[in-house]
């Protein structure tokens, strides 16, 4: 038999020693999955090591999940079929004339580039490499420059088809549908934000964001002719959206469509060779395989803490602190947005999300103002999808920084790239509460497409 060790211990000994090794530099999948495995010996018998292949096995054959492979693929075709390059070079022409236009520009095409791509990465390293010279050799300010390439590449964490999305969907049991559409509304009102806030900047001072030179600037019917070259993966978005939105395919069928379509883009913009598509399929290897062993080591380190009862702890101290559930609801935000420093996403969800819904669900929709357990579970996976896009931002490890810091130019300090998140990480903070207070940004959408 195993040792006892009161629940008081074990949450202590479990997360202290998780935290001393990520902090030591090693990789989460295996910290989680190999701690796991010692409490597992350490606490139960030999029948408690069965709980490895029974949380594994529903995770490996589960069929929401292969949309993950799948629209990393597409993402990636995209991407070495140069279209993210073209894409940025159109918006930049519409909307070089503005001032902040560039910043605004960058923001725009980020967005359209997280209904491409469910990774953040990937947006953030192509803007930084095509973007930031754009602007900063245009005499744009570095902060709202960076600001608006870190701010707009963690859009592809809210705006659908988001990874996070499908695999916060599959822990919560609940419609990866669902919560694809519940997240467009405060996808799109952040995008609003910041752009908003780099083209108000601009305006009340212009040597912040100035408009491209008149001999830059192309005519209308450029314009329009411009339009034409992105309307392939334009199609692209709007089809694969479009068929989940309508519910004419599950998400699995979508992802499968956008990748057979990648292809045709692909080949329409005569990209489509073995190099692209070895290349693409090296990327989905990597950023699949990182994904699903996090999954399988969290999931089992979340499943034994679970089984030793620390989900009732958790939650007989969260009512002890007799905060209410507004109170409560807040406490869990801030501890995401804490976690966010130092963790990264797929870890926080599998740590959180699974001993979190259970006690948002036992506050009941009435303690929050809304009418059915449906429209609550939705309404906090919004929530945290959106918690979870400022744990990009957040100094000192949000993701987003040092993925630019990878492509930026040498003499910007990295404490100029901390400074230049903040005004953003302020308005995804205001994007919070206005979801958490108006529950309506959230569920209107999705009540309206399912009814």
């Amino acid at each position: 038999m195993g040792i006892e060790i009161g629940i008081e211990w074990l949450t202590l000994i479990m997360f202290g020693s998780l935290l001393a090794l990520l902090m030591a530099g090693l990789p989460l999948a295996f910290v989680t999955g190999g701690l796991a495995c010692v409490f597992l010996f350490v606490l139960g018998d030999a029948r408690a090591l069965n709980i490895v292949p029974s949380r594994i096995f529903p995770l490996m054959t589960n069929y929401q999940l292969s949309a993950i492979p799948l629209f990393i693929f597409m993402a990636a075709m995209l991407e070495r079929a140069g279209l993210i390059n073209e894409m940025f070079d159109v918006i930049y022409k519409l909307l070089g004339g503005l001032k902040g236009g560039l910043a605004a520009a960058t923001v725009l095409a980020s967005t359209v580039l997280a209904a491409m791509v469910g990774v953040i990465g990937a947006a953030v390293v192509t803007m930084g490499i095509i973007a930031l010279p754009a602007m900063l050799s245009r005499g744009y300010d570095p902060k709202i420059a960076m600001g608006s390439i870190m701010a707009g590449g963690t859009l592809g964490i809210l705006i659908p088809p988001s990874i996070l999305a499908i695999i916060y969907a599959v822990v919560a049991e609940q419609s990866v549908g669902e919560l694809f559409i519940g997240a467009v509304i405060p996808g799109l009102l952040l995008s609003g934000m910041y752009i908003a806030y780099a083209v108000v900047r601009s305006y009340i001072n212009p040597r912040l964001g100035p408009p491209i030179p008149m001999e830059e600037r192309v005519s209308t019917r450029e314009k329009i002719r411009l339009l034409g070259n992105m309307a392939a993966p334009i199609a692209l978005i709007v089809v694969v959206l479009g068929v989940i939105f309508s519910g004419v395919a599950t998400p699995v069928e979508a992802a499968g469509i956008g990748t057979f379509g990648a292809f045709i883009v692909a080949a329409i913009h005569r990209k489509l060779d073995w190099q692209t598509i070895r290349e693409a399929c090296l990327t989905t290897l990597k950023a699949s395989a990182m994904v699903i062993w996090i999954m399988f080591g969290a999931t089992i380190f979340v499943g034994l803490y679970v089984l030793e009862g620390g989900q009732q702890f958790v939650q007989q101290s969260l009512t002890a602190t007799g905060l209410g559930p507004w109170g409560i609801l807040l406490l869990m935000q801030v501890i995401l947005i804490i976690l966010g420093m130092f963790l990264d996403w797929v870890g926080i969800l599998l740590l959180c999300v699974p001993i979190f819904v259970p006690i948002v669900k036992a506050l009941g929709a009435a303690s929050f103002g809304l009418e059915t357990p449906d429209d609550l579970v939705l309404w906090f996976g919004v929530l945290y999808l959106v918690n979870m896009q400022m744990s990009f931002l957040s100094p000192p490890f949000g993701y987003a920084l040092f993925y630019l810091r990878g492509v930026a130019p040498p003499e910007i300090p990295m404490g100029d790239i901390f400074r230049a998140a903040l005004p953003f990480l302020a308005l995804q903070v205001v994007g919070l509460a206005l979801c958490m207070f108006f529950p309506q940004i959230i569920i209107w959408l999705p009540r309206l497409v399912y009814g």
